[in-house]
């Protein structure tokens, strides 16, 4: 989706993708993926969601003191493919969860996430002066539990039959990774916040 704007805003920027705060212009795209049964099936989400609470949560994210919530988007046609952010960001304990959701399933395993991990984390370790971020995965995505062990997340903690879906319950698995662990892992890596 290519949202018109009269420049091209890059909070933090990526080879191939940018992250810039969420628009007005946004809103539907997040109203979409938020009914998916697949994109919910993944984040927990029950209830369906209007178009009036999709305006809701774009109003809430603007003001939130302890959330910072951004686009991804594609450099090379300006389209968004997904929403990431840090959340329950807690400065006096210096600690933060972090979201990311590839909405676009056309662009899927093509490593865009990997790019967003990278912008993401070196943001919440290297700007925020985190000392820990954490995720939380539902047990049976393989395929996310692989990709936040590559980037070097630890597991810490399973909540058995801690998530429920499709008539089944779930262990939730709670990951985590320290600053120190990030810069021994992403050892000499810096990521530009200002586009080219």
């Amino acid at each position: 989706m290519n949202n018109s704007r009269s420049a091209r805003v890059e909070f933090l920027s990526g080879e191939k993708i940018y992250l810039r705060p969420i628009e007005q212009g946004d809103i539907a795209l997040l109203h979409q993926w938020t009914n998916d049964p697949e994109v919910r099936g993944l984040t927990g989400e029950v209830r369906p969601s209007s178009y009036e609470g999709a305006v809701e949560f774009y109003q809430r994210i603007q003001k939130s003191e302890d959330r910072i919530w951004l686009a991804v988007v594609l450099r090379e046609t300006d389209q968004v493919i997904g929403e990431t952010g840090l959340l329950r960001m807690f400065p006096a304990w210096r600690t933060t969860d972090w979201s990311l959701i590839i909405g676009e399933k056309s662009v899927r395993g093509k490593g865009y996430g990997t790019e967003v991990a990278q912008l993401m984390l070196d943001y919440a370790f290297g700007h925020q002066n985190f000392h820990r971020v954490a995720i939380g995965v539902v047990g049976f995505n393989t395929k996310a539990l692989k990709f936040y062990e590559q980037l070097g997340f630890q597991r810490e903690g399973i909540q058995h039959d801690g998530y429920y879906y499709a008539h089944q319950y779930h262990d939730f698995v709670m990951m985590s990774m320290l600053e120190d662990e990030f810069r021994e892992k992403w050892k000499g890596m810096r990521v530009s916040n200002n586009p080219e």
